[in-house]
C-alpha cells in the first residue's frame, strides 16, 4: 500500500519532531566556546550547562509514558513542542548563566518526551505493512537534525561577528518547533489510544482516513492486543528467569555512551580546537561529523538485515576502539593534529553503522512482549543516565588531560568486544518467540 495525504502530512509532522530532537541535542556543539567566556565558566560549570539537559531527557522519557497514556500522544506532543519553543527562546535571550540552565533543562523534558511520544505515535497511528518504514524514518531525522544543528552552527558562526552568535545559534531552533506546535493541530489522534478511551467509532474513523486496508480486521488486532497489555502489567520485570535480556538492555545503553559518541558530538568544536583548529574552521569540521552520521545510519538501516546485529556490534567495536585510540594518541603527544578529522570521521562511520543502528532495535527484540515496554524503559534509562554523566565529566577530565578520555573510551570498545562476542546472542531472523527459548524466557 501507498501513504495516502492524510498519513503523509500524519507523517512529516512526527518526521520533524524527530529533527528538532536531533537538533536540540546537537546544537549545544557550537556554543561551549562562547558560553565559557561570556558566563566565565569553569569546566565543571560547563560540563553541568551541557548535561543539565540530558538529566532533563532522562526525567521527561521517564514521564512521557504515562503522560502519553493519560491524555494521547498528540496532545502529549504537542506539550513537548512548546518545551522546544520556550527552550529555544529562553536559551537565545538568557540574561544568566542559571536562567540558560532552566531554559536548557525545559529543553532537554521536550526531547525525552519527543523520543518516546514520537515513534510510538507513528507506531499507533500506521498501517501494519507501513509501521518499521516509519518508526525508522524518527530514526533517520533525528541525525538529520543533528546535520542540521552542525549547519546551522556553522552558518550562523559565518554571518554573525562577536559574541552574540550562540544567542542565534540556539534561537534558530524556535522556527522549526514553531512550525511543530502548528502542524500537530492538523494530525489525528492515533486509532490505537482511541481504542484504550474505548472511542471505538472514532479509532475505526481513524483508520479509514489513513488509508487502513482491512479496518475492521486491523481494529479488532487493536483491541484484542490491548487487552493482553493490560492482563500483563502486573508482571514485574525484575525476575531471574529475565536477567539475561537485562543485562542485555542496560550493557547495551551504557556502552552505547562508553564510546564517547555524545561527547565527542556536544564537544566537537573544543575537541577541534584542542587540536588547534580555529572556532570558524571547528565548526566547518563538525558539519563533517554529522554528514557522515547521517550517511552511515542510512547504511547500516539497509544492512542490518542481512549482517546482523551482533556482526555489527563487533565490527563496530573494533573500528570506533582503533580510530578513539588514535585520538588519544594525537592528544598525547601532540603532534600529527592534521589525521584528527579522518580519526574521528571514522569513529563516527563505525559508531553509526554499530551501536547507533543496533542499540534500539536490540532492546526490543530480547525482551517477551508481556515485559518489553518496561525493558525498552530500563535499557533507554541506562543509555540516557550514562550519557548525561559522562558528557557532564569530560570537559573536567579533558581539561586535566584531552588524551584520557579518549583512552578510556577505546579501551571500552575493546571491553565490549569481547562482551558481545561472549554473552551476546544473534537476532537476526529468529522470530521473537524462538529467541525467547534460547534466551531461556519461554
Amino acid at each position: 500500500m501507498r501513504l495516502n495525504a492524510h498519513l503523509l502530512r500524519s507523517t512529516l509532522v512526527g518526521a520533524l519532531g524527530g529533527l528538532l530532537f536531533g537538533f536540540d541535542t546537537a546544537v549545544i556543539s557550537g556554543t561551549t566556546q562562547q558560553l565559557t567566556h561570556v558566563f566565565h565558566l569553569s569546566a565543571g560549570a560547563l560540563g553541568l550547562t551541557v548535561s543539565i539537559a540530558l538529566w532533563g531527557t532522562v526525567a521527561g522519557a521517564i514521564a512521557a509514558g504515562p503522560l502519553g497514556q493519560r491524555i494521547g500522544g498528540r496532545e502529549a506532543l504537542r506539550i513537548m513542542a512548546v518545551l522546544y519553543l520556550l527552550s529555544a527562546l529562553g536559551c537565545a535571550l538568557a540574561w544568566s548563566w542559571p536562567a540558560l540552565l532552566a531554559f536548557r533543562l525545559l529543553g532537554g523534558l521536550g526531547i525525552g518526551g519527543s523520543s518516546v511520544l514520537g515513534p510510538v505515535y507513528l507506531a499507533e497511528l500506521a498501517p501494519a505493512r507501513l509501521r518499521g518504514r516509519l518508526v525508522g524514518l524518527f530514526q533517520i531525522n533525528i541525525v538529520a537534525g543533528i546535520l542540521l544543528a552542525y549547519a546551522s552552527n556553522y552558518a550562523v558562526a559565518s554571518l554573525i561577528d562577536g559574541g552574540a552568535a550562540w544567542r542565534w545559534q540556539f534561537g534558530v531552533a524556535a522556527i522549526p518547533a514553531f512550525f511543530f506546535l502548528v502542524f500537530l493541530f492538523g494530525i489525528p489522534r492515533s486509532s490505537r489510544w482511541l481504542v484504550t478511551q474505548n472511542r471505538i467509532d472514532e479509532a475505526r474513523a481513524v483508520l479509514q482516513l489513513m488509508g487502513t486496508p482491512n479496518c475492521e480486521e486491523e481494529l479488532k488486532e487493536i483491541v484484542d492486543s490491548i487487552h493482553v497489555e493490560r492482563a500483563a502489567r502486573s508482571e514485574p520485570l525484575f525476575r531471574r528467569k529475565y536477567r539475561l535480556p537485562i543485562f542485555l538492555a542496560i550493557t547495551i545503553g551504557m556502552f552505547n555512551q562508553l564510546s564517547g559518541i555524545n561527547a565527542i558530538l556536544y564537544y566537537a568544536n573544543d575537541i577541534f580546537a584542542f587540536g588547534g583548529f580555529s572556532g570558524l574552521s571547528a565548526d566547518k569540521q563538525a558539519v563533517l561529523l554529522g554528514a557522515m552520521n547521517f550517511v552511515a545510519t542510512l547504511l547500516a538501516m539497509s544492512v542490518i538485515d542481512k549482517l546482523g546485529r551482533k556482526s555489527l556490534l563487533l565490527i563496530g567495536s573494533v573500528g570506533t576502539a582503533v580510530c578513539l585510540a588514535g585520538v588519544a594518541a594525537i592528544f598525547h603527544a601532540h603532534s600529527h593534529q592534521s589525521n584528527l578529522l579522518g580519526l574521528l570521521v571514522g569513529f563516527i562511520f563505525f559508531f553509526s553503522i554499530s551501536q547507533g543502528a543496533v542499540i534500539w532495535v536490540y532492546i526490543s527484540e530480547v525482551f517477551p512482549t508481556r515485559v518489553r515496554s518496561k525493558g525498552q524503559s530500563l535499557g533507554s534509562s541506562s543509555h540516557w543516565i550514562m550519557n548525561a554523566v559522562i558528557s557532564g565529566f569530560f570537559p573536567w577530565v579533558a581539561a586535566h588531560s584531552t588524551a584520557i578520555p579518549f583512552m578510556f573510551f577505546s579501551a571500552m570498545m575493546v571491553l565490549q568486544f569481547f562482551v558481545v562476542l561472549l554473552v551476546y546472542p544473534e537476532t537476526k531472523g529468529i522470530s521473537l518467540e524462538q529467541l525467547q527459548h534460547r534466551l531461556g524466557i519461554d
